[in-house]
């Protein structure tokens, strides 16, 4: 179906330029031809009762894109109509986030718990109306009573009360007259409807909870299916874009602000969500995780909440990408882990510096080389961008080299050191592996080799070829260093879920590195600040647990991608 294709090419008057539009822009094209509108207003809607997570971010730039696009205005609005959940905790977070993001909001923060007056009066207009009524069933009576997609559900015995019963009883739900959940207040709809969202929703009910904004002033709390269309037309919001789950809800949505007389109301649109397969995005697991120990709270780089995207060392720049690869489209679809980190390896390759750290340490020493001598050598930043020029790095008799960089008895086609063999120290010279010490269990504890001193990096050519090149720091200033390697938090061979509907947990999902070597500028990393470390990939400084002087260091991702870019 047409409407179901991620984008349409459209051909520009002016410049004869082709230019993609998803299906949401199109509508909107439409809707301002026609003078149902004459600007767009759009908004990003959270409730405050969890971390935002990768999904989030794709309607947070889709809505801040469209206002960014038609010239128009952005909206951050909490849905904080359920106590029973939210925190203000929640609510900074997502602030970060979104500032984060790039979605700029200025002065243009909302809370629907500042209209609840105003919803009240509008529940009260439905009374009026004889749309709404006071009800004494029980929850589970309710859903009794409403039926299935089979069975048209059966009228609430209080669905006749008069309109003066209903406004005396709801006025004194409001006065806190009644115990919680004795009574709620429902739309008067139709009990036979196709669609069961119509079949008399409740819009109100009674819960003595203190509320982050508006503490005890409310002892009830609107529904919200009904504060949400609500919110969107008080603030004059012309198109509000949300996930298909709520394309059931429309007409509900629609017939609220209809019957609530809103002049101009905002029209719903729907999407296809963000799924990004094998990671773990859900409110209820999450809070699991970090309730049990197994994370170390919503932020754990482990977890794709934005702010453990951004701990772990992700950047707006690379989330914006994946959500621009994943589309806009009415059909659902997956995305695959690769190409979130192939976009984070996009952004990182050519901005950051190329630094020496040895993960797996094991002493190589140069025995040819004069005790107490030292060299200062210029090291390349990054040789794919020259302007970013290059730093001093000292180099001396002993040296830290990864441990599997040296095998006694190596595998065919293996070019890094063995006894007998050659290779280049990156930005240095030849050395050839004349031997190696073991300790008492068998394990090579130290590597010894010759350097060629005609071999220096830059010099010229030295009349001779070597396969293979290793990194190394040097013995006498390294930086002993904490590094985290991160795999998958979910067993991906195995799937997400058990059979019982548990996470099925990757146990090697967090490696803990604490004799990591690391060239001595590393010290002076702070939070947030990110590298290659040469041949294991791209790393961040953690913000929580580094101390000056002390950084922690977050593997981003690795250095190889099975993601190929589509055509």
């Amino acid at each position: 179906m047409a409407e179901e294709k991620k984008i349409n090419e459209v051909v520009t008057e002016e410049n004869s330029e082709t230019v993609s539009k998803n299906f949401i822009e199109q509508e909107i094209d439409k809707d301002l031809a026609e003078g149902v509108y004459d600007h767009v207003h759009t908004r990003f809607p959270p409730e405050p009762n969890g971390y935002l997570h990768i999904g989030h971010a794709k309607s947070i730039l889709l809505n801040y894109g469209l206002a960014e696009e038609y010239g128009g205005k952005f909206n951050l609005r909490f849905d904080d109509t359920n106590p029973t959940k939210e925190k203000t905790e929640f609510v900074n977070s997502i602030i970060e986030d979104v500032k984060w993001l790039g979605a700029d909001f200025e002065d243009r923060l909302f809370f629907a718990s500042d209209y609840f007056e105003k919803m009240y009066e509008c529940a009260v207009l439905l009374i009026k109306k004889g749309k709404a009524y006071v009800s004494d069933l029980s929850a589970d009576e309710i859903r009794e009573y409403r039926g299935d997609f089979n069975t048209p559900g059966k009228e609430d015995p209080s669905r006749e009360r008069s309109i003066e019963e209903n406004l005396d009883l709801f006025e004194r739900m409001r006065n806190g007259e009644f115990a919680d959940g004795e009574k709620v207040l429902r739309a008067k709809i139709d009990m036979a409807a196709g669609n069961i969202n119509m079949r008399d929703p409740v819009i109100y009910r009674i819960a003595r909870l203190t509320h982050h904004n508006t503490g005890d002033k409310w002892c009830i709390y609107p529904m919200y299916d009904f504060a949400h269309p609500l919110e969107d037309a008080i603030e004059g919001i012309t198109h509000s874009c949300c996930t298909l789950e709520f394309e059931d809800h429309r007409p509900l949505y629609d017939w609220f602000v209809k019957e609530c007389e809103f002049e101009n109301p905002p029209r719903q649109i729907e999407f296809a969500k963000l799924y990004l397969t094998n990671v773990v995005t859900g409110k209820r697991y999450i809070k699991k995780l970090v309730e049990d120990g197994i994370v170390d709270g919503w932020d754990d780089p482990r977890l794709v909440t934005i702010a453990a995207l951004r701990r772990r060392g992700y950047t707006p720049e690379s989330i914006k990408k994946f959500v621009k690869l994943a589309g806009v489209s009415k059909a659902n679809s997956s995305c695959e882990l690769d190409m979130l980190e192939y976009c984070i390896r996009d952004d990182l390759k050519l901005k950051k510096p190329r630094m020496m750290a040895v993960l797996d340490p094991i002493k190589l020493v140069i025995d040819n080389w004069e005790a107490g001598r030292e060299e200062m050598l210029d090291i390349p930043n990054n040789l794919e961008v020259p302007e970013m020029g290059t730093r001093k790095v000292t180099f001396g008799r002993e040296l830290y080299i990864e441990r599997d960089d040296f095998m006694e008895i190596p595998p065919h086609k293996y070019f890094r050191l063995f006894p007998g063999n050659e290779v280049r120290l990156m930005g240095a010279y030849f050395v050839k592996c004349t031997g190696f010490d073991k300790d008492e269990d068998g394990n090579i504890t130290c590597v010894h080799v010759t350097y060629d001193p005609l071999t220096k990096s830059g010099a010229g050519d030295p009349g001779r070829k070597v396969k293979g090149t290793i990194h190394w720091v040097y013995a006498k200033d390294a930086y002993k260093a904490t590094v985290r390697l991160y795999e998958n938090l979910v067993d991906e061979e195995k799937g997400k879920l058990n059979d019982d509907g548990s996470l099925n947990l990757n146990p090697n999902s967090l490696t803990v590195l604490t004799g990591c070597m690391l060239e001595p500028a590393l010290k002076e990393a702070k939070p947030y600040d990110s590298f290659q470390f040469v041949r294991n990939g791209y790393f961040n400084v953690d913000c929580r647990d580094s101390k000056e002087g002390e950084p922690v260091f977050n593997r981003i991702v690795g250095l190889k991608s099975s993601f190929k870019l589509p055509k």
